[in-house]
């Protein structure tokens, strides 16, 4: 198992499956966008299932989330959930993604055996998601947001982030729209991952600020911690149900203690933690030359590092996971790589 010295099991696994974005939120990138990863040193699909394989069956994984950048940009993503939905035990598999290009995906994606899907969305307002990720995609997510639900892809999570004066006042207005759509929203606090380093704690919208706003047209009851168990939202019930609503409130109420996640990197580096400064490269040991030599091609079982060598360097970078983000420390330092390289 995936144990590190705080007594923490890792049994979540987000693994990003591209760096790049069709979007270029102002809270997660340059309008320019960024330097993308080298198709070389991104992980092939068969690394991605072997890994996933590893982690699945030698380390006690038993959630796979698979994010970006953009994961429905990568063009084996279907084959991906597929031959993952093979493995025994089967892990439950979800996908965290923007939403444009489900309308199109949504039903494969079901077939292939993937279980739901998280789609960001931040405002209900056309002109303000322009401004916001500089693309007129707006009716292209709520279409696919539709296209999930009626694929089964449920239940269908949306991720909202409140930025001040852009989409601060849209807080019930977003959850009256979810409840009628049958969509568990879910407020993010804005956290320090953006490329610019724009980040700024004074003036974020905090858990405390969204959960005001709500009660100003929903009655809200505290779910209680037994359900939460490990996930970062706290939910609330919405007018006595059957609706609920979840506030991640990373910054101001770090739940650090309750993780229970790993994360790998599209170029198969392992992370403890989203806001961690060092990785672990599994990627070298996937690809290393096979006595006699390689063509370096790091096919899925090409390398001479077993499953159990790469098990063993996977568990060892989980031991050295830190108590904590960091989040709730004012003198906080940004990771150098932002979201879209790492996964949120």
């Amino acid at each position: 198992m995936l144990i590190d010295t705080y007594g923490r099991v890792a049994t979540d696994l987000r693994v990003s499956l591209t760096d790049r974005c069709n979007l270029r939120c102002t809270y997660c990138m340059p309008e320019e966008g960024l330097q993308w990863l080298a198709k070389p040193d991104l992980l092939t699909d068969d690394e991605i299932v072997r890994l996933v394989r590893i982690a699945v069956t030698r380390l006690g994984i038993t959630e796979v989330r698979f994010t970006g950048g953009e994961p429905l940009l990568r063009p084996g993503l279907v084959g991906i959930v597929e031959r993952c939905a093979q493995l025994e035990p089967r892990p439950k598999m979800s996908l965290t993604t923007n939403g444009i290009g489900l309308k199109r995906t949504a039903k494969a994606l079901k077939a292939a055996g993937l279980d739901r899907v998280n789609v960001s969305l931040d405002t209900l307002r056309p002109d303000v998601f322009k401004t916001l990720t500089r693309r007129d995609r707006h009716k292209d997510v709520l279409e696919g947001l539709e296209a999930a639900r009626d694929a089964g892809l449920t239940p269908v999570k949306v991720n909202t982030v409140l930025m001040p004066g852009l989409n601060d006042d849209e807080a019930p207005d977003l959850l009256a729209w979810a409840v009628e759509n049958d969509y568990e929203l879910r407020f993010i606090e804005q956290m320090p991952l953006d490329a610019q380093h724009g980040w700024k704690r004074e003036g974020m919208i905090t858990a405390g600020d969204i959960l005001q706003s709500l009660r100003t047209r929903f009655e809200l009851t505290e779910e209680g911690s037994k359900e939460r168990g490990s996930a970062p939202a706290e939910r609330w019930i919405v007018d006595g149900g059957p609706h609920r609503v979840g506030v991640i409130a990373s910054v101001t109420r770090p739940f650090c203690s309750a993780c229970d996640r790993t994360r790998l990197t599209a170029d198969g580096q392992v992370r403890t933690c989203l806001f961690a400064t060092e990785e672990t490269d599994l990627r070298a040991a996937l690809r290393a030359a096979p006595e006699g030599g390689s063509d370096g091609s790091g096919g899925a079982e090409g390398s001479d590092a077993s499953d159990e060598e790469i098990g063993r360097i996977w568990k060892l970078a989980m031991w050295g996971k830190k108590a904590g983000s960091g989040l709730d420390d004012p003198s906080f330092l940004q990771p150098e790589r932002p979201m879209s390289a790492i996964g949120g």
